[in-house]
């Protein structure tokens, strides 16, 4: 998956909240001065129209111009901010990450992921749902406090391999009184791009997973592969 961008400037520039206050500002400011125009033209001669009244509303218009001035540009700031966080993630891309979630990526007919099981569990189970909420797989989880990794090979509990893509881990735990436990989760993918959603920068993993940096635990370049 190449980079992925947060957004075009020049479609940003015209859609963004400062462009629309600005638009919305001159239409404002045309309607005054032709209101202006026409109270001068027919004012009373003897009884002339407060100079004060009008400048006065002059320099409000000109304070809001020079706020939506300010927040262009700190529009713009963000842009350069969000574009350069998408240029430092470069270095993640095609290194392999562990990151908290249980959305787990299928890469290659695998799946690597982690579960931390809490003190008292008499009874738990491995359970896989694809993109579509089906259960594709079931196995005994281990019961024993503490984290354990486990890799699943892709098959499906008819013994198919799935397709690669986004499926969902949910490892149910239950205690000596039949109760849940909760569990905590890592997976592992390959990072395949970068970009930003509503301000949030992400990184794609696997068949477009995003997720946020801030879940990111550790990061690993992929084994290099050596021929006599």
């Amino acid at each position: 998956m190449p980079i992925i961008s947060n957004v075009n400037t020049s479609t940003a520039a015209e859609g963004s909240q400062s462009a629309q206050a600005q638009a919305k500002l001159d239409d404002d400011l045309n309607q005054f001065l032709n209101l202006l125009v026409a109270q001068l033209q027919n004012q009373d001669p003897l009884d002339p129209l407060d100079a004060n009244e009008f400048t006065s509303q002059l320099v409000q218009f000109a304070s809001v111009e020079q706020q939506i001035f300010q927040n262009s540009n700190l529009e713009k700031l963000l842009n350069l901010q969000e574009t350069s966080q998408i240029s430092q993630m470069v270095d993640f891309i095609g290194n392999r990450i562990e990151f908290t979630s249980q959305k787990m990526p299928v890469e290659n007919g695998t799946a690597e992921f982690t579960y931390t099981i809490p003190p008292g569990v008499r009874d738990a189970t491995i359970n896989i749902a694809n993109s579509a909420g089906l259960n594709v797989y079931f196995n005994d989880a281990e019961t024993n406090a503490g984290t354990h990794s486990f890799t699943w090979n892709g098959l499906d509990k008819n013994g198919n391999q799935v397709p690669d893509g986004v499926y969902t881990l949910l490892i149910s735990a239950k205690d000596a009184f039949d109760k849940l436990a909760e569990v905590e989760y890592t997976v592992f993918g390959t990072v395949t791009g970068a970009g930003v959603d509503n301000g949030e920068t992400e990184l794609f993993v696997g068949d477009n997973l995003g997720i946020n940096v801030d879940k990111i635990l550790s990061v690993k370049k992929p084994a290099e592969t050596t021929t006599n």
